[in-house]
């Protein structure tokens, strides 16, 4: 059993930043209730479906229970209030305003009750010129910072992560603040109300070193020559890999691997401030020598000189690479109607409370019934619910 075992969490949330959150904490071990409109949450109908399912939304709501419902019928509204009695967090990321016109503002669920972790994951918070915004993750980008960090080096032309950044980091903040919150409510009993914006959960992500160039407002600095701007990526005779050089030692270690003894005490790279005064020469100057080299025959000798380096691995490679493998970084399972499905697996190990994938991502409804009648609804009126489009059952 994981570490919130007997914790039940509402998910209201719809795309990635609430349902990855949730999805967290199911496995840790919390029992996860996905409220979704009887047509299903946006992600259901984005990408190439696999037996009815496409690949990110499986990825992004394991360990979950789905009850389809109609949250704007009174029926469907007295459905979700008896979840709301039973539960220890309730999870939304309506654009604010949204849940307060729908019933469910966090005075009036307070009052049923007073305990829960009531949780408001926005783009832009719940103030300020942009919070009435529609948002996806590549506006949280532009505005906060990172298409700048990512633009080009030669050209400055900004690009963007190319993956979904802003809604996973939201995800994991909103998942450590709820066990944080939890935490709190063991001890003194209070539920307490976490507003989360993915634009501040975003530039706090990048700023440790992506905005070193700002801590110090009267240090004067090039922003784009700040440490975030490393480029670490290598090409070899036959590939790529990447370097990663910081202390004196590993500057001599790699001097050393790619027969280049002088720039050990050469002026310009000696010193670890030397090197990153002239970090375009030193890269051009180390580009040059890793060009004569292969890829395996440079890693081995790098990893000789205890200077750390990797290949750089497509995505299909990262399956079979032997650190993975070792670790069991990804779990293989079969599961009926899918065949093998690969997910990466929750990636804390608890030693005495394990996290764990227990169920695949739910088809739109599939437990409608069995939550309602955990709830108390008896067969007669879960019929009369489903027969009235308030709620859906799945096959």
């Amino acid at each position: 059993m994981g570490p919130l075992n007997g914790i039940k969490v509402i998910d209201l949330t719809s795309m990635v930043s609430g349902p990855v959150a949730a999805m967290m904490l199911g496995d840790q071990g919390a029992e996860v209730v996905k409220v979704e409109p009887l047509a299903g949450e946006q992600l259901r109908h984005l990408g190439e479906p696999h037996n009815g399912l496409p690949s990110t939304f499986y990825s992004c709501n394991r360990n979950k229970k789905s009850l389809a419902l109609d949250l704007k019928s009174s029926r469907g509204k007295e459905v979700l209030w008896r979840l709301i009695e039973e539960a220890d967090v309730l999870l939304q990321n309506f654009r604010p305003g949204a849940i307060e016109r729908m019933g469910f503002s966090e005075e009036a669920v307070r009052k049923i009750n007073p305990g829960i972790i009531f949780v408001s994951i926005s783009g832009f918070g719940e103030s300020g010129p942009y919070s009435h915004k529609r948002v996806y993750d590549p506006i949280i980008q532009g505005l906060s910072g990172a298409t700048d960090i990512q633009a080009d080096r030669k050209t400055g032309r900004p690009n963007m992560f190319r993956i979904i950044l802003a809604d996973k980091v939201s995800a994991l903040t909103a998942a450590q603040a709820i066990s944080s919150a939890l935490f709190h409510r063991e001890r003194s009993g209070e539920g307490q109300h976490i507003r989360l914006s993915m634009l501040e959960a975003t530039v706090a992500f990048l700023w440790p070193e992506g905005m070193s160039g700002l801590v110090f407002a009267d240090q004067k600095v090039d922003i784009r020559k700040t440490f975030s701007s490393i480029d670490l990526i290598y090409g070899t005779s036959d590939g790529h890999i990447t370097i990663s050089v910081i202390s004196d030692k590993e500057w001599k270690g790699i001097c050393e691997a790619l027969g280049r003894e002088d720039l050990i005490e050469d002026e310009r790279f000696c010193s670890a401030l030397a090197r990153r005064k002239n970090a375009d020469l030193r890269r051009q100057v180390v580009g040059a020598e890793v060009q004569k080299w292969t890829t395996d025959t440079l890693l081995k000798k790098l990893d000789a000189a205890d200077v750390p380096c990797a290949p750089l691995l497509d995505r299909a490679e990262l399956l079979d690479h032997p650190q993975i493998r070792e670790s069991q970084a990804i779990e293989h399972e079969q599961v009926s109607g899918f065949g093998e499905v690969r997910q990466a697996r929750p990636a804390a190990r608890f030693s005495q409370t394990e996290s764990a994938i227990r169920l695949r991502a739910p088809r739109l409804g599939e437990h409608s019934r069995e939550i309602l009648a955990s709830l108390g609804f008896s067969e007669q009126e879960q019929d009369s619910l489903i027969e009235d489009d308030i709620a859906r059952q799945y096959g």
